[in-house]
Parts: structure tokens; C-alpha cells; sequence
């Protein structure tokens, strides 16, 4: 049997998703910044495996936060595991893409997420995610060609 998070658990990564999914809306990367560790491993769609948080926001983030919209996790559909001080979000998540010509499309896709209670115990009961992998659905268009402006760096 899976280690499923205790309800609090489950209760504290969904609320971190869902925080999170707005300040990607918003392109704020300075809010976000505070709930990834700073060493944090990332793999994605656009990107291998790179380690730290601002190589993450230079080449993960930029590439994708302001050409795309409406990023949501489908917290129905997310499963969370956990023991201890470590959980991990398996979430799908929606998004809109754009076509060069401005028309939108859907781009969905899914996450894996690693989380260690770590931070500042007041942000969101302290989790922070120490490795994500995000990557689109198949068939789903790479390229998106929105150009939002960046709220907070």
C-alpha cells in the first residue's frame, strides 16, 4: 500500500499547489521564489535536469510562465504521499497555449513533486519543493507564444 499523507499533510501540499498555480498566473516570480528550495532539482519539458532555483526561473520558468495562461493543478485529481517531513504531489494541471497567430490551445500536462518541510514554518507550514518534473501531456504543442509581461522578478 502507498504511504498516503496524513490529511493535514494532504491539506498543506494541496493549499502549497494552488498557491503556487496563482503566482504562475501571475508570472510572480518573486513570490514564488520562497517556497522552492534553493538547491531544488528540475526536470521538465523544456528542460534536463538542472539543479538550483534561479537557473530553474532562468530556464525553466521564463521559458514557459509568460507564454502560457490559466495554469491550474487539478487538486481533485492530485495524489499526495508522505511520511514525516517529506511528501510528494503526483497532480495533473491545466494550462492555455498560444499559436503564433494568438489563437489559444489547450495544454495540459502532469507533475511529480518532492517536498521537504524546511522553510519558514508561517509560509505555507514551511514545505518547499526540493525537486519538480512538469511536463505536457503527448501530442500537446511545445511551443507557446504568449508574451505576458513578468509581475515581480
Amino acid at each position: 500500500m502507498l504511504p498516503l499523507a496524513d490529511p493535514a499533510t494532504r491539506a498543506a501540499i494541496l493549499n502549497w499547489l494552488d498557491v503556487f498555480s496563482g503566482y504562475v498566473r501571475e508570472v510572480d516570480y518573486a513570490a514564488a521564489r520562497p517556497l522552492w528550495h534553493e538547491d531544488v532539482l528540475v526536470l521538465g519539458t523544456h528542460q534536463d535536469v538542472i539543479r538550483g532555483r534561479e537557473t530553474a526561473i532562468a530556464t525553466q520558468w521564463d521559458n514557459v510562465w509568460p507564454r502560457t495562461a490559466d495554469f491550474r493543478f487539478a487538486l481533485d485529481a492530485t495524489e499526495v504521499l508522505g511520511a514525516g517531513d517529506m511528501a510528494v504531489a503526483v497532480a495533473p494541471w491545466t494550462s492555455t497555449g498560444f499559436n503564433p497567430d494568438g489563437t489559444a490551445f489547450d495544454r495540459p500536462g502532469r507533475a511529480t513533486m518532492v517536498f521537504t518541510r524546511s522553510g519558514d514554518p508561517a509560509r505555507l507550514g514551511g514545505w518547499r519543493c526540493v525537486h519538480s518534473h512538469m511536463s505536457l501531456y503527448r501530442g500537446v504543442p511545445q511551443a507557446s507564444f504568449a508574451d505576458r509581461p513578468v509581475k515581480a522578478r
